[in-house]
């Protein structure tokens, strides 16, 4: 079985695919001690031995990865499709996972994988850890502080084109796992169960645009893009605490001057950073005057980025206590978001199954391999 952080000791990690995202991994592990990168593997053998070259790890196989027994924790990168099959994969070979959002297509997918971790005594972290740093924690704070009075609704609203103008391999954007709602849902998601707890019942609409999406940049530009996901989508969560939140996420909005991210409470408003970053300026305004004031940054890993939600899973292990970016709060946020796309296509209100805790904040000064 593999190895926990234990008495300072580091967590070895093993990588499964080197994308985009993977480079913002590697920028912040050297500032994360108690993480060791051992090894990388990727379908693309040749693109794993550059990476591990540059890294200074070793270049493997997926297959080799998995049984190397040097890895006690896979970071699991793949695209969505291969997220439960690699994590099962790592788990069955005594690993434990953290792995990128969404934790797997669907809730059956994500059932097996907990349960395994469980019967394993392993443990199983997902991304978004954004809602670790000082932006999203400092809003919590405010909010658990009263500065708003009783938080009584939320609304959200990310927007954008699409990520085929910029990325240069977009379709998996398009398939699957994907769409905004899968792809951007997670942060304002996470970071509404973070702040309000769980959402008990779900209503939405959703669309697709019939609008052609063609490759932007890089070497496949001009190329077609299949869309098999809804483009549009509105969300109403009903959480358990009593609080309403609103999320729209499309890849159909060519512009807008709507407000990312506000909470409404009976003495105020909290404007929230975006919690696709780790940082951001929280601002308020009291029923006193009405006018938004910045609010000095109150909890949070400070300077933080990819990894930290992994290095506090290692924390956790060494400290024998719930990890934060846990895979329990992933599945809530997957059913959430299945539980949407159902409501759209049946018209229906769905509650939920799935229940989870709001996760331990993060308290101001701390750091992810020490507190």
């Amino acid at each position: 079985m593999g190895g926990s952080a234990v008495n300072g000791s580091a967590l070895n990690v093993g990588v499964v695919g080197v994308g985009n995202i993977s480079r913002q991994y590697f920028e912040h592990f050297p500032a994360l001690p108690n993480l060791r990168l051992r090894a990388i593997a990727d379908i693309d053998l040749d693109r794993a031995a550059a990476v591990a070259a540059d890294q200074g790890a070793e270049a493997m196989s997926v297959d080799a990865l998995l049984a190397y027994p040097e890895i006690d924790v896979v970071l699991n990168l793949t695209i969505p499709q291969a997220h439960a099959e690699i994590a099962l994969a790592a788990l069955d070979a005594g690993k434990h996972v953290y792995g990128e959002k969404p934790l797997a297509l669907d809730i059956a997918q994500a059932t097996p994988v907990l349960e395994r971790a469980a019967a394993l005594g392993l443990r199983v972290g997902s991304a978004p850890d954004t809602v670790l740093g000082t932006g999203i924690q400092t809003a919590r704070a405010v909010l658990d502080a009263g500065s708003i009075g009783v938080p009584l609704g939320a609304a959200v609203a990310w927007t954008a084109p699409g990520h085929e103008l910029w990325h240069p391999a977009p379709a998996f954007y398009y398939q699957p796992g994907g769409g905004p709602l899968f792809d951007m849902g997670p942060y304002y998601l996470t970071s509404l169960v973070t702040f309000f707890g769980p959402v008990v019942r779900v209503s939405g609409a959703t669309s697709r645009s019939a609008r052609e999406r063609t490759v932007a940049t890089g070497p496949q530009a001009g190329t077609a893009i299949p869309v098999e996901v809804e483009t549009h989508v509105t969300a109403l969560l009903e959480h358990a605490s009593g609080v309403i939140s609103t999320v729209t996420v499309s890849f159909d909005v060519w512009a807008t001057r709507v407000p990312l991210f506000e909470v409404y409470g009976t003495e105020g408003t909290l404007s929230v950073p975006d919690p696709n970053h780790f940082s951001g300026a929280v601002a308020i305004a009291t029923s006193a005057d009405r006018e938004f004031r910045d609010v000095p940054v109150a909890a949070g890993y400070a300077e933080a980025g990819r990894g930290y939600g992994l290095a506090d899973l290692a924390r956790a292990i060494e400290t024998d206590r719930p990890h934060r970016a846990s895979g329990d709060l992933a599945f809530h946020v997957l059913e959430i978001m299945e539980a949407v796309l159902a409501a759209g296509a049946r018209h229906e209100v769905i509650t939920l199954t799935s229940t989870v805790d709001r996760p331990d904040a993060v308290p101001l000064g701390a750091r992810p391999e020490s507190w």
